[in-house]
């Protein structure tokens, strides 16, 4: 598959999930208009979507084996995308804030705190979040019981995946590892470091590709191996993110580089150097490509997904 199809379904993706989840967010008078534009200074603030990319681009795999026709995958794995992108984006709002990061570039731009105030960031965030899952509730609306259970199935995996057994642990561990938990230190060696990624950046991606897959009617070999996939290109995704924060340019990223480094913060570079990583990221990749071969979800877009991952340079 080429790097131009690839380029035109991402395009493609993206478009589909803004106009959608500019159509879910609330507007005024349901809510406040500062809210509202607080929400979605941060949602189209950019970015790469890689989140309900996944969605998409699972769904698309699971159907090609059952030949569900583009337009019905589409609405039926649509409002997880959505959904996911904004827990993924309530939770940058969040991991900015003075208490967590303390970053004031995002997405190329300022963070939501330092344009809107503490208060109305937090807000705007808490807001993403339960909007997210007001959206798995409802959407696809339908009275077919298959697709109640599995939006239900959805709705968990999700939750899961934001709590404290996901990102919200992952997240808490990476505050003891940098020192922002006091009295309750917690050094980090080489396993602990991949477990907490697991977490913090991990368990969201493979909650975006399982939702996908089993929106699209996935039985569960197919939804394991889904998850083994996003698994390793999560894992391949967080040691590339580690690598960029090194070589990476602040205006290329989007968001302050080097702070890893000043921060002192465990990492995959300063635990096995650059050249390792890079060779970490790139078994990653190959353990995903095997897993889509030995399922038969080899066709569409999740393969050249995740070699796009390991290269991207933001």
């Amino acid at each position: 598959m080429t790097t131009e199809s690839l380029s035109a379904f991402l395009e493609h993706a993206r478009t589909e999930v803004d106009s959608a989840i500019e159509r879910y967010l609330p507007s005024p008078p349901a809510s406040p208009a500062l809210v509202c534009e607080a929400m979605r200074y941060s949602v189209f603030a950019g970015g790469k979507r890689l989140r309900p990319v996944l969605t998409l681009a699972a769904a698309d795999a699971v159907a090609r084996r059952h030949d569900v026709p583009p337009d019905t995958r589409t609405a039926l794995a649509l409002p997880a995308a959505c959904a996911i992108e904004m827990i993924h984006t309530y939770s940058l709002i969040h991991d900015d804030l003075p208490a967590m990061d303390d970053d004031v570039l995002r997405r190329g731009r300022a963070t939501l705190h330092v344009v809107y105030g503490e208060g109305i960031a937090i807000l705007a965030g808490d807001g993403l979040h339960a909007e997210a899952f007001g959206l798995l509730a409802r959407e696809p609306a339908s009275d077919d019981p298959a697709i109640a259970a599995r939006k239900l199935r959805v709705l968990g995996a999700v939750a899961e995946a934001a709590g404290a057994a996901g990102m919200v642990g992952g997240q808490a561990i990476d505050l003891q590892a940098a020192g922002q938990a006091p009295g309750h230190d917690l050094t980090l060696n080489a396993e602990a470091l991949r477990a907490m990624h697991a977490r913090k950046t991990g368990a969201l991606i493979r909650a975006a590709a399982v939702s996908g897959a089993i929106m699209a009617g996935a039985d569960s070999a197919l939804v394991d191996a889904v998850d083994r996939y996003a698994t390793d290109i999560g894992l391949a995704f967080q040691i590339v993110d580690d690598i960029l924060d090194v070589e990476g340019d602040q205006a290329s990223l989007g968001k302050t580089a080097g702070k890893d480094a000043a921060g002192a913060k465990p990492t995959y570079p300063a635990f096995f150097g650059l050249a390792r990583s890079r060779q970490l990221a790139d078994e990653c990749a190959e353990r995903a490509h095997q897993t889509l071969v030995d399922a038969g979800l080899a066709a569409g877009w999740l393969p050249p997904i995740a070699d796009w991952i390991v290269r991207r340079r933001n």
